[in-house]
């Protein structure tokens, strides 16, 4: 197309089309949280996520305005937000970070931007990551409310402005629509604004919002609520239902194993490694944390477990090297640990050592790799292991 101004018309219908999908989207009710707050005086409200949950961001904006439209309603509410994790850790940790603090009445679930810039998912990991989180949710308590909010990075909004969902939000919302869940999606309207001119890329404040952002989710995410509580808060509202999976193997009882059920071979330790020494940043929740690690190539770690795949939730270093892994038997295959935050980092991130097993007992067979190339590290440094 070589006419500048029929190419200026086309992206513009391409861009109008792609603005046509709801930002704010009511699927199914949240009338369970609403009796909670008004018929019980008492709430668990909880926010799963990475950095942007975790941080001093949208949810301490929702957490007050809770609290304001609720006077009477003694909160408790849980930030399981950590930083650099994507769906699938979110899918092994829910059960510790989250269930194990009390029933669930409303819980806020954000994962776009991570499975995106940090994981690199594809749709299928996205999926199961996310569809993971939503069905054991649901399975654990039909009474508790979900939220998913899609944040955005800049490579998000080009793709919107092409007139193209990006792939975690695309996997995400198919996810809400196949559960009946409620969702933010905030990629597209600050899409809008930027391309209206309401609103810039800088003011919004980037993959970490500024507070103009942060109030611009919160305030979307508080539409939804407010939408969705225009009904008499019925005293007993029917049970949430788990509908069919979209994948069948995706990680819906997701959990992580307990570090002392590995049996360690020569070169292994389950002990807080010494960071002082080592190249690289440890973020503080990690520094006094015992975890499995080994620098020694060959040397083996036996696991174990009983579920349908097995996941590393890892720290990879600027000395970071290769995980081999056998499950019952089989060959051994080669799974880099190195990420390309790793250079300054000991970045977490969870690794899918083996997918789509029988459900059943299996035992793996971790081992350390030879360099992937000559100075490269070895290190293979395991927070936790975890199986669905």
């Amino acid at each position: 197309m070589s006419n500048p101004g029929m190419m200026a018309l086309v992206q513009a219908v391409v861009f109008a089309l792609a603005q046509d999908e709801p930002v704010v989207r009511l699927r199914g009710n949240i009338h369970h949280s609403l009796a909670q707050f008004t018929n019980r005086k008492v709430g668990h409200v909880a926010f799963l996520g990475g950095s942007i949950t975790e941080m001093d961001g949208y949810r301490p904006i929702v957490m007050a305005g809770l609290t304001k439209r609720f006077p009477q309603t003694k909160f408790t509410f849980t930030n399981a937000g950590v930083a650099s994790t994507c769906s699938t850790t979110g899918a092994f940790r829910l059960q510790e970070d989250v269930l194990a603090q009390g029933p669930v009445d409303l819980i806020f679930v954000e994962f776009a931007v991570n499975d995106d810039q940090d994981a690199h998912h594809t749709r299928r990991d996205c999926i199961r990551g996310m569809e993971g989180i939503i069905r054991h949710l649901r399975a654990h308590n039909p009474a508790c409310d979900i939220v998913m909010v899609h944040f955005a990075n800049e490579s998000m909004l080009a793709t919107i402005a092409k007139g193209t969902e990006p792939t975690s939000t695309g996997a995400h919302e198919e996810v809400a629509q196949r559960h009946q869940i409620p969702s933010v999606h905030l990629v597209r309207e600050v899409s809008k604004r930027i391309q209206n001119g309401s609103l810039t890329w800088a003011t919004y404040g980037g993959v970490h919002p500024a507070r103009p952002g942060n109030e611009l989710a919160a305030n979307l995410v508080e539409k939804l609520l407010a939408n969705g509580w225009e009904v008499p808060s019925l005293a007993s509202p029917e049970p949430h239902r788990v509908a069919e999976p979209i994948d069948e193997f995706s990680y819906a009882h997701g959990r992580f194993l307990d570090n002392k059920l590995s049996v360690l071979g020569d070169g292994w330790s389950l002990s807080v490694p010494e960071w002082k020494i080592l190249k690289g940043n440890c973020r503080e929740r990690f520094r006094k944390l015992p975890i499995l690690h080994s620098d020694k190539p060959g040397s083996t770690l036996t696991v174990p477990f009983k579920g349908r795949s097995l996941g590393a939730y890892v720290l990879a270093g600027p000395d970071a090297g290769v995980a081999e892994v056998s499950v019952d038997g089989s060959p051994f295959k080669k799974i880099p640990l190195r990420h390309p935050y790793s250079g300054g980092l000991h970045y977490p991130r969870t690794v899918m050592l083996a997918t789509d097993l029988a459900d059943g007992q299996h035992t793996a067979i971790l081992r350390v790799g030879e360099p992937a190339q000559t100075g490269s590290g070895t290190a293979v440094r395991v927070v936790r292991l975890g199986t669905d």
